[in-house]
């Protein structure tokens, strides 16, 4: 029985390893029903929500025809397939007295697997780059996700410049500064709120900077559209575009844009929309709605996610971010609660 076992996780890793390596829709197509019907059979919370729609997983035939699950029961739920106990548990930022969402990661390698090709997918060799991070509030709550992540990048940057920084705000300006001047590729990863932070304190003209925004304002700041919010720190850091990096707890990969607020996933991500109003509902393109996410990372949690973010596809590989539903963080389903 133990060999059984052994065998089974080596068999489970691969499909999991090869979901990375996806090229083509059919390759996706495949590995989503073959994650699908992994995740109905194993993962007891993703099954009875599937069971208590009435559909018959049998009957699955695309991808877009899988049930995703509201992000809320990650709040509620441990979302992990039995018998397997976590490596890592992530904790969601939120402001106080917020209930945090908790991804219960069973294997961090692919984890990091899946956020490194990421990163190369979009942007190349990462030691390339000089990484600065400004994520205060990720960065005192703890057990983050992108916290380990920009470590992650960080270290593999392999550049004694990259690191972190809290409120050291002047030390981090003179850093940019310097590398700016220096023509240094530098990617400068902040959570909105410490970004217009940094704006209103300084005057900066950059010229070799990516300045990357992620997150929200974390009960900092009014939250505002992507659009308002761009257009703030373009003026305020002197850049053309501003870039975005689409995450979550939930999630084991990220979408990226690389200005005006038009996103796009890695080959092994896909994003659809659902009518707000009715929540088994995809739209077509151009129409705004919830954003649904598959997340073939996450093949030990759930890969399929309905989330709580508003959005609008405007083709088959691009997005864009609108906001959140009023109330957000009110549980979106009575099923399976005690």
């Amino acid at each position: 029985m133990f060999l059984i076992g052994i065998i089974n996780v080596i068999i489970l890793k691969k499909y999991t390893h090869e979901a990375l390596k996806i090229k083509t829709p059919a390759e996706f197509e495949f590995q989503a029903l073959k994650t699908f019907h992994f995740q109905y059979q194993n993962l007891s919370v993703y099954r009875q929500f599937v069971d208590l729609l009435g559909i018959n997983p049998t009957q699955i035939k695309a991808s877009q025809d899988i049930p995703f699950l509201p992000i809320s029961f990650f709040k509620t739920h441990s979302v992990i397939p039995e018998n397997h106990e976590p490596t890592l548990t992530f904790m969601s930022s939120g402001t106080t007295g917020m209930e945090r969402s908790k991804h219960l990661v069973f294997d961090l390698e692919i984890y990091e697997e899946s956020f490194r090709k990421g990163f190369q997918y979009f942007y190349g060799d990462i030691d390339e780059y000089t990484i600065l991070a400004l994520l205060p509030s990720y960065l005192e709550q703890g057990e983050s996700s992108l916290v380990y992540m920009v470590d992650d990048l960080i270290q593999r940057s392999n550049n004694p410049d990259s690191g972190f920084y809290l409120d050291n705000y002047s030390e981090l300006v003179e850093k940019l500064a310097t590398l700016d001047q220096a023509g240094i590729k530098t990617i400068l990863l902040g959570v909105s709120y410490a970004l217009l932070d940094l704006t209103e304190q300084f005057d900066l003209q950059l010229k070799h900077t990516i300045v990357m925004e992620t997150g929200g304002m974390k009960g900092r700041r009014r939250e505002m559209v992507k659009e308002e919010l761009h257009t703030i720190l373009k003026a305020g850091f002197g850049v053309h575009q501003i870039h975005s990096e689409y995450g979550m707890t939930e999630l084991l990969s990220q979408g990226y844009s690389k200005g005006n607020g038009i996103f796009q996933t890695p080959p092994w991500m896909k994003i659809l929309i659902r009518d707000a109003t009715d929540p088994l509902t995809l739209l077509d393109y151009n129409q705004s709605g919830g954003i649904n996410v598959i997340d073939l990372s996450n093949f030990y949690s759930c890969a399929f996610i309905a989330t709580q973010d508003l959005g609008k596809m405007h083709s088959k590989d691009t997005f864009s971010i609108l906001g959140r539903f009023d109330n957000s963080d009110i549980r979106g389903c009575n099923l399976l609660l005690a």
